[in-house]
């Protein structure tokens, strides 16, 4: 499957409604690339800022289905007292086949503190789910979720061949950490992953496309990221075991998740906020 990641020079604010038209021309120009899945930031084409009400996602599915694609987008959505975050999965017929509501952390979050969000951030109780396609089975996570490998994990076991990591923007000194956490999920989780982001005001963005073996495609500037991700490959480090044999036909350890003792786990389950983690 050939990825396409689009990290876009985003509007915000009032200038936030020509990410609709905006991201149609970037469909074009993955489809031009041979992409077959699309994936935007976070809020792209939205709207993300709840002050803007423009329609970008039915024109985006239209052109979906025009060219073909599997697309990932992502808006606000109205929650209980405020919104939520929300990933789509639009297949190459134009439907929306899966969705994902942000998770984590429990709200308030950073939502506010840039205008080019600026609303209240409810998260929802309801867990990642893969989404089938014909493609392959997607998994969907929102920006940070990056850092709680927990996540990650129940996508793994759900049979993700890709996680992708839409992210809102605005990383900055977090980028080395945030870049190396893409390929640490590909690695413990033996799946594809992948991050983008918005790039408000010319920032440094985290676009990174890693294998369990490796950097795929990686990019800070405002452009495509395209990589080709092969699934047959990833089935032989998911069924192959480790054996000390030169040279060594991986470049990571296989069959990892083979090695899950659900049984010790059980802390895992636990609060943080107990008195000896406070102490």
């Amino acid at each position: 499957m050939r990825l396409a990641l689009v990290q876009p020079a985003s509007g915000s604010g009032a200038d936030e409604s020509r990410n609709a038209a905006q991201a149609l021309q970037w469909l074009q120009q993955a489809a031009d690339a041979g992409a077959e899945l699309v994936v935007f930031p976070e809020g792209y084409p939205g709207p993300i800022n709840p002050a803007n009400t423009y329609d970008a996602f039915s024109p985006l599915r239209r052109r979906a289905a025009e060219l073909g694609l599997h697309v990932v987008a992502s808006r606000a959505r109205s929650a209980q007292g405020g919104h939520g975050v929300e990933l789509c999965v639009i297949d190459d017929s134009g439907d929306i086949t899966g969705s994902y509501l942000r998770t984590s952390p429990r709200g308030p979050y950073v939502y506010r503190d840039i205008d080019a969000w600026n609303f209240d951030y409810i998260e929802s109780d309801t867990p990642p789910t893969v989404v089938q396609t014909r493609l392959g089975k997607i998994g969907l996570l929102v920006c940070s979720e990056i850092y709680i490998p927990e996540l990650s994990r129940l996508l793994t076991l759900q049979g993700a061949d890709v996680i992708v990591y839409p992210a809102g923007g605005a990383i900055n000194e977090l980028l080395p950490g945030w870049r190396t956490l893409v390929w640490a999920r590909a690695i413990e989780n033996l799946v594809f992953t992948a991050a983008c982001q918005n790039l408000y005001g010319g920032e440094e963005g985290v676009g990174t496309i890693a294998s369990p073996e490796g950097i795929l495609a990686a990019d800070s500037r405002e452009g495509l990221i395209v990589a080709d991700l092969d699934f047959e490959r990833l089935r032989y480090l998911r069924e192959t075991k480790e054996s000390i044999t030169f040279p060594k036909p991986y470049s990571t350890i296989p069959g990892v998740i083979a090695w899950r003792r659900p049984e010790l786990y059980g802390g895992l389950s636990g609060s943080l906020l107990d008195d000896d983690h406070k102490r």
